[in-house]
Formats: C-alpha cells, structure tokens, sequence
C-alpha cells in the first residue's frame, strides 16, 4: 500500500484505500468520498421503514413517554423487535440481516425525532447489545444475541461510576474468581445507565482482582442475578423518555463463562464499542437538525409579524440558511465515514474482521460524535429563536428537542475528550509509523515562506473551495507539527493545544466532505444549494480557523517565527470573495420551499 502525500487538490491521493486519518494528507477520491444520494435500496427501505415506525407508533405518544410512562417505552422498543430493527448489524445466524454501517447508522438518524425513545433504542441496538456481537464466545452468543435481536431481552451498558467519568479505566468495581472458577462476585456501582431501569440483560465493566493487579475486563449481568438491582431514576433536563438510573452490583454472582473476551480486555471492548456509539450519535445530531430545521422553516411561514410572515425577513433567512449550510456539512461527513468503514469491513469474513474496520477509523468517529452534536446544538438554539416566546413554551416540539440536544455533547465521551483524541490518536499514529505525519509537517516548514494560493485558470468545480481545504489541512499541520517541536512528548498535557488542532481538522474533514457531495450533485436538480451551502461552510471554516491557528501560534511562538508561522497561515487559510448574505438567502429558500432539509435520499 502506498504512502500518504500532501497533495494540492488539483493531484491524486497516493492512497487506495484510505486508512483512517489519510485525509488529512491528501485530497479525497470522489470514489472514496461515499453520499447520501448513493444509498443502496436496501438501507433506503430500512431507512424508511424506521421512519414510518417512529411516525405511526412513538410521535403521537410522547407526551406520555416524556412523562415517564416506562411500560409504554418498554412495549415499543419490543415492537422495533418485531419490526427487525435490532438486527441490521446482527449475524444472520442469529436473526440478523447482517447489513452495512451505513445502513444501521442512517437508521439512528430517522430515529432522532424521538428523542429520549432514539436514546433508548440505542442503548439497546448498539452499545448494548455489539459488545456481544464482536466479542462474545459462541457460547454467550447462543444464549442471548438471539432474544437481543428480536427484543426479547432489552440490553444496556454500563461503562461510567459516579467517581468515573471520562476516566473510565479509572472503575471501582470489583469482580473477584470464585476458589472453584465457577463464577465472579461483582462489586460495585455504575452511573447514567440508559435503559437501566427496565434493561434484561447488562454489559458491565470492572476490574477484575488478580495476583498481578486489577485488570478492566467486561462481563454479561442479567438483572435476575443475585445481588443485581437499579437504583432511583434520575430527574434530568432533557431525554426525559428514557430511563436512566444507577446499576447497583453487591455481591453479585456472574457466571465465569459471561466474561466478554479475555481478562484484561475491557478497554479494548468500551473503547472499540464507543467508536460505533459516536458515530451513531453524530447521524443522530444529523437527524434531530433537519427535524428542527423544519419545525423552524414552518413556523417561518405560519407566523404573521408586521404584516407579513417572518420568513420574509433577512435574519429569520439568515438563521435557516445557516442551519441548511451546517447540516449539509455534516451529512456529507457522517456518510462518508461510515461508507469507509464499510468498504474496509467489506473483505471481512468474521466480527473481528468487521472491528477492526472500526477501528481503523476511531479518529473520524470522534469527529462526526463534535461535529453533529454541535451542529444539533446550534441548530436547535436557533429553532428556539425562530419560534420567539413560543419557543419556550412545552407546547411547542421545539422546546423539548433543545432540552434533549444537550446531552449529546457529553455521552459518548464529551466533546472535550474526542476534541482530544482526535490529535493524539493521529500523533500516536505517527509515532508507530502508520502515518507519516511528522514527515509531512516537517516538508510544510519549506512552505512557509512561499506565496499563497493563486487565483488561477483552474475551472475545476468549487476549485476555489479545494484550495482552501488543502489550506485547512496544511494549517493543521503547521501548528500540529510547531506544537509538537516545542512540547514534545509533553504535548498530551496541552489541552487547549489540541482542542484548536482538532477543531481545523474537524472543519476540513467537514468541509471537504461537502466538497465532494457537492462536485457529485452537479448537473442535478439540487446542485445549485450544494454549492451554496459548501461554499458558506468552507468560507466560515476558513475563518474559524485561522482565529483558531493564530491563537495556537501566539501561545508557540515568539518574533519573526511567530511573524512566518502566521503569514504561512494567512496564506494557508485565504480564501477569495464570498457573499455569506446572499448564499445563505439561497439557502434559507430552498429550505422554506421544501419545508425543512430539501436533499433527500
């Protein structure tokens, strides 16, 4: 397999097929770059049959739901077991249908609208119930994947402790061998556990007591276990819906063979679990924007003000065009991620083979877990906007959907965190010489001295734009590669450091995606909004990023080093003239006419 380059846009990447953080090295293969528009029939019926379900049976009874009314909860999720919805990822051997991420992840997106029922919905499909699906022995899998696929049992997770969070290798419970072998004795208690009050069947993880220390392993807890019970539901903000409650374990006995994996292994399991939860969550941040969006588009046009709907008005357009932009951004992104995962996972003949194509892709999943959830954040606080006082008012859909949006910004791994592991997962990276990052920010310092980007001849669609994201990433580089020479191996404990080296990245991960959703939409009826919306997105990332690299290089930097280091930036960040106002015009009337998110799939 060839090495990564730094290619300018008007090259090929040197890379077939992409490994995970490539992109930030070369211009990305239209072929590489997956789009909603290329769906297969399959994963749209499946979309659409989940759609219809949260339509017919969860939107008219969430009143009731968001009232704790957990037996209602409860008898649906049973029903998405009968519909099949739990195995879209599930082995055919157990009554799965064995299908793609992209499939399973645009199935939690149609579930966005449902809030606090989509929360527990995946805490069963998902992190409940893959744990078992990619590290369970044959044994565990015969005795409850099946009843799991089907809804019978309902599964949750149960990762975090009210001393743990973000920490989790950090756990206090304790499982201890029995003298015969035979089974564990579990210890302990875990915090925020969805679908904790109702849940059958619960993957917990601890420290295993051994002579050689405590090693993070994983077990499967069945609520009928002795000594197995759930505490108090939480009173929380938002997702209301579902049940979140403590998982006490005192003195539990667990069987020895309900051990996922081997000893030692929990981390490899939360972590690789977590991976497919981020993703999921970012399609879910996709999904409840385009819900808002709409619910704020209609409003837009029933509310009379001065004598005239306020869609009419210039910054009520300003605010729908804007959310229509974001989410178009990060759409593109969240497909493109799981359409890599899928063509890597698709010469895999066994679970593990399909993990490691997750794996291989952990720093964009963090990616997508930021970018749709603060997409979702900022689109729902602007529906509340467009709403006025009505906004505020329980009466109004809008209200709950920001209340539930503000969770996703922390399960999951907090933003903080995946801001985090976004650069320290690409630096490990190169240390191992998996990516040759260092090398390529060591050839950017021949760079600095360089003119900027020309206008030239190139009439290349959204050439312009391309120019740009090859400026993003080389601003990403230049301040990963200056931050690494002045820290060096210290760098992990530069929080703020890494957090602005992410955030470029995020964007030109971002906006190259849209890039190349748009490039593939031209000559279509909807072509002219792609390119309004890549165009306001890349605009506003170039901007964002150079206020971003340039605070990074004042904390770096000092004299004429610093003065290169930000005129390189300039140069890598420059962009031509854009006109925000009208493109998010164009924007904001095509969400008016479609009634919300005009690109379907």
């Amino acid at each position: 397999m060839g090495q990564p380059t730094l290619d300018t846009p008007h090259g090929q990447p040197s890379l077939p097929p992409p490994l995970g953080g490539a992109f930030l090295l070369a211009a990305a293969k239209p072929d590489d770059v997956s789009t909603p528009e290329e769906f297969s029939s399959e994963t749209r019926e499946i979309a659409a049959a989940v759609r219809e379900f949260v339509r017919r049976e969860v939107l008219p009874r969430m009143d009731d739901l968001e009232h704790g009314d957990h037996a209602l909860l409860v008898r649906l999720l049973k029903a998405c077991g009968d519909q099949g919805f739990y195995g879209i990822e599930a082995p055919e051997a157990y009554g799965g249908l064995d299908l793609s991420k992209t499939a399973a992840t645009l199935a939690s997106e149609q579930l966005a609208p449902a809030g606090g029922f989509a929360v527990a919905f995946g805490a069963h499909s998902s992190i409940g119930m893959l744990p078992l699906v990619y590290f369970g022995s044959d044994g565990l899998k015969d005795k409850y994947l099946a009843r799991l696929v089907s809804g019978d049992l309902i599964g949750a997770y149960c990762l975090s402790e009210p001393g743990s969070g973000s920490d989790a290798q950090a756990a206090k419970t304790r499982a201890v061998l029995s003298p015969d072998g035979s089974s564990y004795t579990l210890t302990g208690t875990k915090m925020w556990i969805s679908n904790g009050g109702f849940a059958d069947l619960f993957t917990v993880f601890c420290q295993v007591v051994t002579p050689d220390g405590p090693k993070f392993s994983a077990f499967l807890v069945e609520r009928a276990f002795k000594g197995v019970s759930s505490g108090r539901e939480e009173a929380k903000m938002g997702i209301k819906m579902s049940s979140t409650t403590q998982l006490i374990l005192d003195d539990a006995v667990v069987p020895a063979e309900n051990l996922l994996g081997e000893v030692g292994q929990g981390a490899k399991i939360a972590f690789n679990i977590l991976n497919i939860g981020r993703y999921k969550l970012g399609a879910g941040g996709v999904g409840g924007s385009k819900q808002v969006l709409g619910l704020a588009a209609r409003y837009a046009k029933d509310r009379v003000a001065f004598g005239r709907p306020i869609a009419e008005f210039g910054l009520i357009q300003e605010k729908l065009g804007e959310m229509l932009a974001r989410i178009f951004a990060a759409e593109s992104a969240t497909y493109r991620v799981t359409g890599l995962i899928d063509a890597l996972a698709g010469a895999a003949t066994d679970a593990q083979g399909k993990l490691k194509a997750i794996e291989e892709y952990q720093v964009e999943a963090s990616i997508i877990k930021v970018l749709g959830s603060e997409v979702l954040a900022y689109c729902t606080d602007e529906a509340v906007q467009v709403h006025g006082g009505y906004g505020f008012s329980a009466e109004y859909p809008v209200e709950r959907a920001y209340r539930d949006a503000r969770i996703n910004r922390i399960f999951e791994g907090t933003n903080e965190i995946n801001r985090l592991l976004i650069p320290g997962t690409l630096l490990k990276r190169a240390l191992k010489g998996q990516l040759p990052l260092l090398a390529a920010a060591q050839r950017l310092q021949a760079e600095l001295l360089e003119p900027g980007f020309d206008d030239d001849e190139d009439d290349a669609p959204l050439a312009a734009e391309a120019r740009v994201i090859s400026g993003l990433k080389k601003a990403a580089l230049l301040i990963a590669g200056q931050a690494a020479l002045k820290f060096g191996s210290k760098l992990e404990a530069e929080q703020e450091m890494l957090a602005r080296i992410a955030d470029i990245i995020i964007q030109a991960f971002a906006a190259e995606s849209a890039l190349e959703r748009a490039r593939k939409l031209a000559g279509r009826p909807m072509a002219e909004v792609a390119t309004a919306a890549t165009r306001l997105f890349v605009h506003q990332a170039a901007e964002s990023a150079f206020h971003w690299g340039r605070e990074a290089l004042e904390a770096l930097l000092e004299g004429d080093d610093y003065s290169t280091s930000l005129g390189a930036l300039r140069r890598f960040t420059r962009h031509g003239p854009v006109n925000p106002v009208a493109l998010r015009r164009t924007l904001a009337h095509a969400a008016l006419e479609a009634d919300g998110y005009p690109f379907g799939f």
